[in-house]
């Protein structure tokens, strides 16, 4: 069907007050570029699920996408489980109640149970209960941390992780087969829960999430006695429950949480894209550090499974990267594991391939296997499922990818920013008692190993042309890409499209250049961007700050050619 078509369908057959506003909104604007984008697709169902502004159309989120994925994925369930059962999260975006409601009545009406929680809740507590309650699946509704106008769905399978591709691919092909406004079976849930198909999560899974965490604990025994100050912010997102039922238990008291984004809020009024990585997002908590004088400065994005940091280093606070928090804490998990007798026969540590290769020359030191996977944590998820099938999570000591996300244990299969936390202070911990911040003890880890930096630039393609730009550029990069970036040589160019190793295939090349520098491109699998992680090493800070610019620009000269 044309778009206009589909356009005039919808007009005349959505129901939903919110959607019919919005729709009627749309089409009196007249911007045949925005109804373009709303229509000319389905939303996309991958291995993230679905991500997408919230809207009315076939390429965006709302209760008609989401009922149509629900019910590919009820079909699925129903066609692979005997009595297939599904545990259901949300953060405090706009609509994620909503969503997990319609997401619930498609369920039920499909004969399968649901388990839901009753309040926002951290990604990590949906992979936990996944397991816990002995569910065929998981749903998360969360768009991490996207801004304001984004939602998504995120689909775990019965280990705990997100699903694989095979299962995504099959899902998929239900979903096809489904009418977007037709299609779907549908329960009220209230009535679900009346009748029993759909209950509340208890709260004692909830606890027994915060339990499993604090297993993880590996606070320096020699530090017991220091006491540290944290400032806190979950961005207006989910993490705060959990974090004040944590903290206490690792002898964090003297906690200061930023005010104006404790609460849940969908707008995130204070930083419009709220995301740890960037100092926008931190600067309330700046503020109120400045205020307070804290050692450590925490915060979790809206879904609170990832965590950004930030330290008083000279005049201003300092947010360390994504790689510098994995440093320090593989560093960390190491040396207190050995210090503790806890570090198991041969040990493994998963990263990424975009990940730091810093976490190489350290894991030397200690005999820690080093795995590599593809970008995203279920594949690293899937690395702790494939031990604990062969009785051997126990060797799983951390895993951790430059985009903030960490986890050391196996009671979740997923990045956990209430995990990482939890290490991340009895780290600072450690290190005040020997008289250092973490700007001071990566700084150390640098002199010791060498000056690691890496940098990830995005470039935005948005709507059906842009995405027909990232195709072509990601091919013309395969047929026709460069011989030299920057000053350097390309001594090899690695296409992991081809299959590489033990990986998946995935849609990314590496240009390998001399002395451990590297550029790898791969398009985003949730968002309209390519995305450039760049690799420098050299024996100074400010050398390596050097090629880490060389890279940037040459890459901005690389992908702008096809712009």
């Amino acid at each position: 069907m044309s778009i206009k078509g589909e356009v005039a369908r919808w007009s005349s057959e959505v129901q939903d007050p919110t959607v019919k506003k919005q729709l009627q909104e749309l089409v009196q604007s007249n911007d045949a570029e925005k109804i373009e984008d709303a229509f000319y697709r389905r939303l996309s169902f991958g291995t993230a699920g679905l991500r997408g502004i919230l809207g009315p159309g076939t390429n965006r989120m709302n209760i008609y996408t989401v009922s149509q994925a629900t019910q590919g994925l009820a079909d699925y369930l129903n066609a692979h489980f005997e009595h297939p059962c599904v545990a259901i999260s949300r953060d405090s975006r706009h609509q994620s109640l909503e969503f997990a409601r319609v997401s619930s009545g498609v369920l039920a009406a499909n004969n399968i149970h649901v388990y839901v929680y009753p309040r926002i809740e951290p990604t990590p507590t949906l992979s936990f209960a996944v397991r816990q309650l002995h569910c065929s699946a998981g749903i998360n509704i969360t768009a991490s941390h996207n801004p304001a106008d984004y939602n998504g769905y995120k689909v775990y399978g019965p280990d705990g992780c997100q699903i694989t591709e095979a299962a995504a691919a099959e899902i998929e092909d239900d979903i096809d087969k489904v009418d977007v406004l037709t299609g779907t079976r549908h329960m009220d849930f209230d009535e679900a829960m009346a009748a029993g198909k759909v209950e509340h999560i208890k709260d004692e899974v909830l606890d027994q999430f915060v339990s499993a965490v604090l297993k993880q604990s590996l606070a320096d025994p020699d530090a017991t006695n220091t006491q540290l100050k944290l400032v806190y912010t979950p961005l207006n997102g989910t993490g705060l429950e959990c974090m004040q039922k944590m903290l206490p238990q690792i002898g964090i008291t003297d906690v200061h949480v930023v005010p104006e984004q404790a609460k849940p809020d969908g707008d995130f009024p204070t930083c419009p894209y709220p995301n740890p990585e960037i100092r926008q997002a931190l600067e309330k908590g700046i503020e109120l550090s400045e205020q307070v004088h804290p050692d450590l400065l925490l915060a979790s994005d809206p879904d609170a499974d990832r965590v950004g940091i930030a330290v008083k280093n000279g005049d201003d606070y300092q947010l360390l990267t994504g790689n510098e928090v994995g440093i320090l804490l593989f560093d960390y998990v190491c040396r207190m594991r050995t210090k503790l007798h806890r570090m198991p026969n041969n040990p493994i540590a998963v990263s990424t391939i975009v990940s730091t290769a810093m976490i190489d020359a350290i894991a030397k030191d200690y005999g820690v296997q080093i795995i590599r996977t593809l970008t995203g944590f279920k594949y690293i998820g899937d690395v702790i499922t494939r031990l604990a099938k062969k009785g051997e999570q126990q060797r799983f000591i951390l895993g951790f990818e430059e985009s903030y996300g960490y986890l050391s244990g196996d009671h979740v299969r997923d990045k956990d920013a209430i995990n990482a936390s939890m290490l991340i202070c009895e780290m600072a911990q450690s290190y005040k008692n020997q008289g250092l911040n973490l700007a001071q003890a990566i700084d150390q880890l640098y002199q010791k190993y060498g000056y690691y930096q890496n940098q990830t630039v995005s470039y935005q393609f948005p709507g059906e042309n842009g995405s027909k730009q990232m195709d072509k550029i990601m091919s013309d990069l395969r047929k026709n890409g460069p011989t030299k970036i920057a000053d350097l040589q390309v001594e090899n160019v690695v296409d992991y499209a081809s299959g590489i190793g033990d990986l998946p295939k995935a849609n990314v090349v590496e240009f390998d250049l001399p002395d451990a520098n590297k550029v790898l491109i791969r398009p985003s699998g949730t968002e309209p961007k390519i995305k450039a992680y760049l690799f420098a090493k050299s024996t100074t800070k400010s050398l390596s700050d050097e090629r880490i610019k060389t890279l940037h620009a040459a890459v901005d000269g690389i992908l702008a050619r096809d712009n």
